[in-house]
């Protein structure tokens, strides 16, 4: 298929439909809010998870987003001790057979988390670009998910 990728229906229905194009009825809703964390994760995971429900658009993330939000969640994780390694150990070091200097085994590491953190978060709706584009409240101020997440919203808030 050519072209651009299609806007998911409450993402168009967050943006606003300037050109007045015909939404999708049809198009599958997914249900559930997303909450806790995956058990298999560790600590530093679990708190990238628990960040990034805590300042995604509120209503923005379901459970059948967990996987993608999982992907994120783990590249952001390893993109951040990589990123400890290339700042502990320089861009440049010493091949261990000739001692020559080498890029940082690290910094590519580093690198292709960043690739596959930008990718998951362009999905998820996380990216600058798509930001400014999303209105997550209604007139009344009120968030633009179901009741459900305002209940979960206030459940962290009182932890």
């Amino acid at each position: 298929m050519r072209g651009r990728k299609p806007v998911p229906t409450e993402l168009r229905k967050l943006r606003g439909n300037p050109r007045q194009k015909p939404m999708n009825k049809a198009e599958p809703k997914p249900v559930g809010v997303l909450d806790s964390a995956p058990d298999w994760m560790s600590e530093s995971q679990k708190a990238g998870w628990r960040y990034a429900l805590d300042y995604a658009p509120g209503g923005l993330l379901k459970r059948l987003d967990r996987g993608i939000l999982t992907v994120w969640v783990c590249a952001e994780d390893a993109h951040r001790e990589a990123s400890q390694r290339v700042a502990q150990y320089g861009l440049v070091t010493k091949s261990p057979e000739k001692g020559v200097p080498i890029q940082n085994p690290f910094l590519a590491i580093m690198n292709r988390q960043a690739e596959i953190m930008l990718r998951a978060a362009s999905e998820l709706g996380f990216s600058p670009a798509s930001r400014p584009r999303i209105w997550t409240t209604h007139d009344d101020g009120a968030h633009a998910g179901d009741e459900l997440d305002t209940l979960i919203a206030q459940r962290r808030a009182l932890n």
